[in-house]
């Protein structure tokens, strides 16, 4: 049985430890600092990093973190990434601390970018880096936003339980844009609710369940009829699903 928790760090970002009482697996750690108190404070052995992507906030604590503890980092080998010791590929299991991850290919944000699925945990888990956020999607930095696109619409095919833990506490914010896509919708007025009552308390909003998700964030609601309506307002023609999410993307890009 694990456990999994949130390590704040930098200015906004979720480290994630998945733990058993003895051993800890954690996801893009940023900063080593936090990770290493969090490991001492519980008296827990690191075993391995998970890394969903190369970018800086995702993998500048990685290397402190070998230099104490020889750990395999497990992800997508790339040339702007040399912390990558066990290589991950689409389709690939992985096996640690008594649970299988699948490892899926979500390009989109960066093209080297992979999320850890495991459907046999109870509920299942997803830890997504900065593909899926609470109430809102990451940005296209590389590839296509056709990509991003279709990596978001793979994760939505996931069980509805499926906790999504991203990298970021961008939920507030993320709802405010989804308030202007969707004013009628009562769900997401509600979350905005209780995502200012956790953050007033510094609590996380993350991880939330995907069913959620379907029901507040924007980026899965592409079939929404005031999102359509309020994204023609804005010029918008082509109605399709990929045609409304690049136009919420653009959107939000400015927003």
């Amino acid at each position: 049985m694990f456990k999994i928790s949130a390590i704040p760090a930098l200015q906004d970002n979720y480290i994630w430890a998945i733990h058993n009482g003895q051993q800890a697996i954690v996801v893009d750690p940023g900063d080593a600092a936090p990770v290493l108190e969090f490991l001492a404070s519980r008296q827990l052995v690191l075993t391995g990093i998970f890394c969903t992507h190369r970018h800086r906030d995702h993998i500048g604590g990685i290397e402190k973190l070998c230099a104490v503890y020889n750990v395999p980092v497990y992800g997508r080998r790339h040339d702007k990434n040399p912390y990558i010791s066990r290589a991950l590929e689409e389709g690939e299991q992985l096996g640690v601390l008594g649970v299988t991850f699948d490892i899926l290919a979500v390009p989109g944000h960066l093209d080297d970018h992979l999320a850890f699925f495991a459907a046999g945990a109870c509920p299942p888990v997803l830890f997504c880096g900065d593909i899926l956020f609470g109430a809102g999607c990451g940005k296209n930095v590389e590839g296509s936003v056709a990509q991003l696109y279709h990596s978001i619409q793979r994760l939505s095919a996931l069980p509805d339980t499926t906790l999504i833990y991203c990298a970021h506490e961008y939920t507030a914010s993320n709802l405010r844009f989804a308030e202007a896509c969707e004013p009628g919708n009562e769900a997401v007025q509600q979350r905005r609710n209780s995502t200012n009552t956790l953050r007033a308390a510094n609590l996380p909003t993350v991880p939330s369940a995907l069913a959620l998700e379907k029901a507040t964030n924007p980026f899965l609601r592409c079939d929404s009829a005031e999102i359509i309506r309020m994204l023609q307002g804005h010029g918008l023609t082509d109605t399709s699903a990929m045609s409304v999410f690049i136009a919420l993307r653009a959107w939000r890009d400015t927003f």
